[in-house]
């Protein structure tokens, strides 16, 4: 029987753009609450440490929570990968993720709801952080299983998969766009609006993808031959046991959220057999599979030390903007909440596809750089990022507020920073890995976040608390020049290994 021809439009599958517009609204959700987490946690969760060690000391422990919420976020996209890879299918995956941020979403709700009513108490304090556990599971679930997907669209050599992933991009781009002003509003009206509309936005992304699904055309489904019903080696059926961890992970996430310390401790000791188990599965591969699979491991490696310190965005600068940062405009204080994160989705979305265009138009001349030059590349403009911040905190320090240009630059430097490394690194993965193991090492491009988030978090969040911004932000500067430099240097062998995959 002769293969169907693929359906297209605009010159790429169909599936795309349900893929695209699924992960805008699931982005819009996320970033909608990440606007406005810590600036709630500051303000409402961590009150009474406020008023009894002062605002500083609550806003470091506020940076390190968020960390830790973030390490569990990228740390359970590890297991859900592994499980869609191995039992679930990427599209079941997706659909479990959904419905647990969806109910998140309306729990941390909830949380606002009672806690405007003064309602106070550690029954409450424990809802807001059984929040955080059900958004942290619920995107193991999605997130590293629709990027999966995204990559099964395309044959191996397929030049239209870079292409495909910067559209992904902006479809995140979008979502995060848009979610910025709900952000806004929660934090001028009222915080339950934010987890109220991200909670919204949610239930569109999971009706996108239930109503596309036809178009993504079989991809995404379970493993030949595997049930929920099939017993696993303790006999006990496999749909049980995953709702079992479900049910475990979620208070345990939540609980050694609300303690910091601890995630950062576990963080160390998890993310070592990880690595081993990594490298065992690259040592135990074809020479070319094998090395291929040892530049996925480094250039995460990396990687943490990007993200760590990137998404401090939704922490310590948003902190920063709301305290350091003159934000008057046209005789109206733009909300914290809405600046520190409209400006990077917005030079996202303007600078996607030129930087898209420029990688071709290099690529035509022969001048292209390999991956993990780009990385190297990514690394130099965080320093340069942070580096600006650095000079708006010591002109915050003399004057009382830095301007809102010193902002805008840094986040200029940051987005390049990122456009060098995102979408390339999403694309590596799925480039590089043996195809057996494609969910587990885009689970393991999404630890390298959780394991630098949970550090940066750490160290930030002490850090500033005791010395200030301007010490926090040089300190960034330094080791991502660092780290930037040791990268340069190491990237024609890691290129070597890759084997001519660019």
């Amino acid at each position: 029987m002769a293969e169907q021809p693929e359906k297209t439009l605009w010159g790429h599958p169909r599936g795309l753009y349900i893929l695209f517009t699924t992960e805008l609204w699931e982005r819009f959700s996320f970033y909608t609450m990440r606007g406005i987490l810590t600036l709630y946690l500051v303000g409402v969760v961590l009150t009474e440490m406020a008023a009894e060690h002062g605002a500083e000391k609550a806003g470091g422990h506020a940076d390190q929570i968020y960390g830790a919420y973030l390490g569990f976020v990228y740390a359970a996209t590890f297991v859900g990968g592994m499980l869609a890879d191995r039992l679930l299918g990427q599209r079941r995956a997706i659909y479990i993720g959904g419905f647990l941020m969806s109910l998140a979403q309306f729990t941390l709700t909830t949380h606002a709801l009672m806690r405007s009513s003064g309602h106070t108490g550690p029954v409450l304090q424990g809802v807001f952080f059984v929040g955080l556990g059900l958004l942290a599971c619920g995107n193991g679930f999605f997130k590293p299983n629709i990027s999966t997907i995204v990559g099964t669209l395309y044959a191996p050599g397929d030049k239209r998969r870079d292409s495909a992933f910067t559209i992904f991009y902006m479809g995140i781009n979008i979502g995060a766009l848009l979610g910025s002003f709900p952000a806004g509003v929660a934090q001028e009206w009222g915080w339950y609006l934010g987890y109220l509309m991200a909670g919204i936005g949610m239930i569109v992304s999971l009706i996108v993808m239930a109503l596309g699904r036809g178009w993504i055309e079989g991809r995404g489904l379970p493993p030949a031959g595997a049930s929920l019903w099939n017993r696993g080696r303790l006999g006990i059926p496999n749909g049980f046991a995953i709702l079992l961890g479900v049910v475990l992970f979620i208070p345990v996430a939540g609980y050694l959220m609300s303690r910091p310390e601890l995630v950062q401790s576990l963080a160390i000791i998890v993310a070592v057999p990880v690595l081993a188990y990594l490298f065992w599965e690259a040592f135990r591969a074809p020479r070319e599979e094998g090395q291929r699979m040892i530049v996925i491991i480094v250039l995460c490696l990396f990687s943490t030390a990007f993200w760590g310190t990137f998404e401090l965005q939704g922490s310590t600068i948003t902190r920063f903007t709301e305290q350091e940062v003159n934000r008057w405009v046209l005789g109206w204080e733009l909300p914290a909440a809405f600046v520190a994160n409209f400006v990077n989705p917005l030079l996202i979305i303007l600078l996607a596809i030129p930087f898209a265009m420029l990688w071709l138009w290099l690529d035509r001349k022969g001048w292209e750089p390999a991956s993990p030059m780009k990385f190297a590349l990514a690394l130099a403009q965080l320093g340069l990022g942070f580096l600006v911040l650095w000079v708006g905190a010591r002109e915050a320090d003399a004057t009382g507020k830095c301007s809102l240009g010193w902002l805008l630059l840094a986040f200029l430097l940051l987005t390049t920073g990122e456009l060098c490394l995102s979408p390339v690194g999403l694309s590596m993965v799925t480039k590089l890995s043996p195809s057996r193991l494609v969910g587990v090492f885009m689970g393991m491009w999404f630890l390298s976040s959780a394991l630098g988030n949970v550090i940066a978090g750490g160290v930030v969040g002490r850090l500033q608390a005791d010395r200030g911004f301007g010490a926090v932000f040089l300190l960034i500067a330094a080791a991502a020049g660092a780290s930037s430099v040791l990268l340069f240097v190491f990237s024609p062998a890691l290129q070597k290994m890759m084997h001519g995959v660019k």
